[in-house]
């Protein structure tokens, strides 16, 4: 009897707000693995914001998802059958196999990951991972901090943002957090360790971004876009560096944000620059490394929010757009 898959397929492109409904969940029999091939059983799916952008079928950095096929993911599992040499059964491996329980692969874009009690294989979807890579590439290479200067990061709480605030703190940087709701900004300060958070769901947030960063603000990582880069944009001092990582904030947008305090590029001489972090491959190895180390030390705390089954992965997705995850959002799929 032939092996079950469960998938999740791209059903509709949305208009405005994730529904769960353009999403569709739907059971097949997995094909045979053929010469050269690896069958792999996903324990856990990524869920990220771009994943939003593929949902449409505008331009972008990269392809649309196809209607009617598996949405888009990254993955870390298990291989249980291989006709591949370079793989054995057993091996956990890292790869973009998608919103299902089982994958195929030739091997290609599988990434075998090591087995340690320190770091779990969810992790390598996060903190080691590519949002972890994301925040070590936009600060380290783009931000390029020095000892002494105001790093504010959007999104703090987040699997990207957290990584950025205790990365500024650990190269002698203030850091201070933008999240929305106490319980989070708490989250980012007491256990992450940032000097200062803002709650951007709280009234007056450029004053309360001024008190937090007194000095004026020498870096901006920016996961949102829209009011809160605006709002940033007022603040900021000579010569400051934005590393554009997302625009979160108008994924769902029906209609574009216009931006009041553009003049401060040139009032500052800003250096903005946007970045995809999978163009950068060259890269990955020595920030995984560092990261590596740092949470093995115990220096880089983590968190994941974690949803059970593949069924809840659409709500969970819409959950995680809408903020209400803490660090990592993840799908255990088994």
């Amino acid at each position: 009897m032939s092996q079950k898959n469960v998938q999740v397929l791209l059903a509709n492109r949305p208009h405005g707000w994730v529904q769960e409904s353009d999403f569709r969940i739907i059971e097949s029999d997995l094909p045979a693995v053929r010469e050269g091939e690896v069958l792999v059983k996903n324990q856990y799916l990524s869920l990220d914001p771009y994943m939003r952008g593929r949902m449409n079928a505008s331009k972008s950095y990269a392809a649309s998802a196809e209607l009617g096929q598996v949405m888009v993911g990254g993955t870390v599992g298990v291989i249980v059958e291989s006709k591949n040499p370079a793989f054995q059964v057993d091996d956990a491996v890292l790869g973009y196999l998608g919103w299902q329980q089982y994958g195929i692969s030739s091997g290609k874009d599988l990434q075998k990951l090591p087995k340690s009690e320190q770091i779990p294989l969810s992790a390598y979807l996060g903190v080691v991972g590519m949002p972890g890579i994301t925040a070590w590439f936009g600060l380290m290479r783009i931000g390029q901090p020095k000892p002494g200067e105001t790093v504010v990061v959007s999104a703090a709480s987040g699997a990207v943002g957290s990584v950025v605030g205790q990365l500024a703190r650990s190269q002698g940087c203030r850091a201070v957090g933008i999240a929305g709701g106490q319980t989070k900004c708490d989250y980012v300060v007491q256990e992450l360790g940032f000097d200062a958070c803002v709650d951007y769901k709280g009234d007056h947030l450029a004053e309360a971004l001024a008190m937090a960063a007194p000095q004026g603000i020498d870096i901006y990582f920016d996961n949102v876009g829209g009011e809160i880069l605006d709002t940033v944009l007022e603040q900021l001092n000579a010569f400051a560096r934005i590393p554009l990582c997302g625009r979160i904030s108008q994924y769902n947008a029906t209609e574009p944000y216009r931006m009041r305090n553009f003049g401060s590029f040139l009032t500052n001489r800003v250096t903005l620059q946007g970045f995809i972090v999978s163009e950068h491959l060259e890269m990955w190895s020595q920030a995984t490394q560092e990261l590596s180390k740092l949470v093995t030390t115990g220096e880089l705390k983590y968190r994941e929010s974690v949803a059970q089954g593949l069924e809840h992965a659409p709500a969970a997705f819409i959950g995680m757009l809408k903020g209400e995850n803490l660090g990592k959002q993840l799908v255990k799929l088994f």
